[in-house]
């Protein structure tokens, strides 16, 4: 192509020199053929902009007026040349793009760079000014205007030669049958025009990174980083066991909801949670139930429902509630607590230390006079941020968590260290002291390493001093590590992805988190050979005990807060039940094994008064003739919506349909809406998992 525009620089120089009367005859030829051109330009023209100040010479054509006014003859003739040459050249160039949508980006070869995607397509003017729009119109080619307009022929043409030389150069450079198509740089032209057409949209301060700017949906309302490191506390999920061979189960109960936060909030996403994300037990326990309360001095009340499992005809639930008792507010303690605030440079976003003193301050209006606040910082080094403070003194604690701000590294430790230290000075007899620590859980857990934190946090339990867990934001938090420290604590973990979930924890379950009434709560139940071939216990894998722990005052086990509740939930198979699923023994039947047939199984608690160093023990067997509740049905459907978003085998063809309906059909009362949001989340995972 070099052949071609060497010999269309010869033509133009060969040009001969213009007088005055030429000068005329070429501005009168340009304006002319500006006006035709611009006249078929493609699109309608943006409007005059609303203002009555536009400067007199504004716009594209005054300007080419004025240029060409002030140009003398030799240097008009060298304008209008090169006016000339640029629309041939732009008549060659711009056809091989067309008029139609712009080309798809090319996927790059594997270990290329990536280029953001385009998500949507917009013409190649779209954002422009209209001054640039103008221009565009008065260069279209040819083939984009009107078939009736035509080039204007040169009114006086040059000498013969030099017409000639130019009309063989014009021939040489026109448009080849197949166009090579430069594809980068259309593929560049095409991202470029993407965003400038693409809405300013705000982006999610979640993400260390922005996302390419040419996306134009909007951002999810959190979203998880591309280098995530989040870690989870979880196990393989319970097998069936055969009750003549394995006929107890023990665990430690639980009433943490960390999970299904977490659950939401994968979700709310567009994303199904990993099953590592989902613990049964929180899921369930997430949601409060109408279980009867316990008597007049009792620490709390057991009840038992039984129903046929709604995703396998053989077999039955057996469910199991604990309801704890909900001493009068005016009789509760006073109450020291810490807040150990995480400011290190990964809290740095509105969904983490922003959301963390939006929650926080929720909290105080709750506290009484008489409670105290202190507030310990950490990053880089722990710092004490407020002294102990009454809580009545509302402005100043506000005034502190305000001027907390996020950066530098993460001494978790040595923040827990000093939050401990400064919650023991404020302990007075018969007063309650707590620590809660919130945080994204991306710290240095080190004393020495993990096992010397958790083994730091259970003596100071022992002593009195209890910890319990808020998370915030995602991307890097360790679940695994909050939980840990939650359970050595005596304490609850929870995950904050909401303000709602704020006040739901510490508003509304604030007694309930902060006022233990029973220690080491643990749960057995021995099940009758004779009436259960096999059982298998939904969730509470990271809380089994082992069946020598139940009788061990010294082993530590969960804590159950003034008012709240625990619901465990067994699935269990009848003899002769066409769904057991193991062969019978060879040597001995499990009747002969068996106790009375009267009864499934027996359930035996065990738990501590707070403080307290010998634990007590309520039994009572479980008949089968317990009736299921619209209470125990719902959590039926919250462990089948666990059970589904794990992949469980043991399901069958029962899927997200029949969780849904079974948790409407039991709705029943919603004050909070939270079941009816359980029932959205349901039709969202369903959707996500087609």
């Amino acid at each position: 192509m070099t052949d071609e525009f060497d010999a269309l620089r010869a033509a133009l120089k060969s040009a001969p020199a213009a007088d005055a009367e030429a000068r005329a005859r070429a501005l009168a030829l340009a304006m002319t053929n500006f006006d035709r051109l611009h006249a078929a330009g493609q699109g309608t023209a943006d409007g005059p902009r609303p203002t009555e100040d536009r400067p007199p010479r504004a716009g594209f054509l005054n300007g080419v007026r004025s240029m060409l006014k002030s140009l003398g003859t030799r240097p008009a003739l060298a304008a209008t040349t090169s006016i000339a040459a640029l629309a041939v050249g732009l008549a060659f160039l711009l056809p091989l793009r067309g008029p139609g949508p712009l080309l798809p980006v090319e996927t790059p070869a594997a270990g290329a760079p990536e280029t953001p995607a385009v998500t949507t397509e917009a013409p190649a003017t779209a954002g422009r000014s209209a001054a640039a729009a103008d221009a565009d119109a008065a260069v279209a080619p040819a083939e984009s205007a009107p078939a009736d307009i035509a080039p204007v022929p040169p009114s006086v043409p040059p000498s013969a030669a030099s017409a000639e030389a130019a009309e063989g150069a014009a021939s040489a450079i026109a448009p080849p049958e197949q166009p090579m198509v430069d594809e980068p740089m259309v593929a560049l032209e095409a991202t470029e025009a993407a965003r400038l057409a693409a809405p300013a949209s705000p982006m999610p301060s979640a993400l260390p990174a922005p996302l390419p700017e040419t996306r134009v949906a909007e951002p999810p309302a959190q979203a998880i980083p591309d280098e995530n490191t989040e870690a989870y506390a979880t196990a393989k999920a319970n097998p069936v066991k055969i009750t003549a061979e394995e006929p107890v189960s023990t665990f430690s109960t639980d009433v943490d909801t960390a999970s299904y936060a977490l659950i939401r909030s994968t979700l709310d996403m567009g994303l199904l949670p990993a099953p590592e994300q989902v613990r049964i037990e929180e899921m369930v326990n997430y949601f409060p139930y109408s279980y009867p309360a316990p008597d007049a001095g009792q620490a709390f009340r057991p009840t038992i429902a039984v129903m046929p499992t709604p995703w396998n005809p053989g077999t039955s639930l057996v469910t199991i509630g604990l309801q704890g008792a909900l001493p009068a507010v005016a009789d509760r303690p006073p109450l020291n607590l810490v807040f150990l605030v995480d400011t290190s440079g990964s809290m740095e976003d509105p969904r983490k230390l922003g959301l963390l003193k939006q929650s926080l301050a929720l909290l105080l209006p709750e506290l009484r006079a008489e409670d105290q606040v202190a507030i310990v910082a950490y990053a880089g080094s722990a710092g004490e941020v407020l002294p102990p403070t009454p809580a009545g003194e509302g402005d100043r604690i506000l005034a502190a968590l305000d001027n907390l701000s996020a950066g530098g590294a993460t001494a978790g430790a040595e923040g827990i260290e000093l939050a401990y230290r400064i919650a023991a000075e404020m302990a007075g007899e018969g007063e309650v002291s707590r620590v809660l620590l919130a945080t994204d859980g991306d710290f240095n857990v080190g004393l020495s390493d993990p096992a010397g934190l958790e083994a730091f946090i259970a003596r100071k339990r022992d002593e009195g001093v209890y910890l319990s867990v808020l998370g915030f934001g995602r991307g890097n938090l360790d679940d695994a590590t909050m939980q840990a420290l939650a359970q050595n604590g005596n304490g609850t973990a929870a995950y904050i992805d909401t303000l709602s979930e704020a006040r739901k924890v510490l508003v509304d379950q604030l007694t309930g988190a902060l006022f233990p009434i029973a220690d080491d709560v643990k749960v057995q139940v021995e099940w009758n050979p004779a009436r259960i071939a096999e059982y298998r216990l939904i969730g509470y894998e990271t809380r089994a005990l082992r069946r020598e722990d139940f009788n061990n005052d010294r082993i530590d086990a969960g804590e159950i807060g003034a008012g709240l509740q625990v619901t465990a939930i067994y699935e269990v198979t009848p003899v002769g039940s066409e769904a057991v699923l193991n062969d019978p023994l060879r040597y001995g039947t499990a009747a002969d094994q068996g106790a009375g047939p009267d009864e499934m199984g027996f359930l035996r608690l065990r738990w501590k008064d707070p403080g307290a160093e010998t634990s007590q023990l309520i039994e009572m067997p479980i008949t089968g003739a317990e009736p299921a509740t619209t209470d125990t049905r719902f959590a039926a459907a919250i462990a089948g919506f666990g059970q589904l978003l794990q992949g469980s085998p043991y399901l069958g063809k029962w899927g997200w349909n029949g969780a849904i309906a079974l948790a409407l059909a039991n709705r029943g009362e919603d004050p909070f809406g939270y079941r009816i949001e359980a029932v959205n989340l349901m039709r969202l995972a369903d959707s996500l998992a087609r």
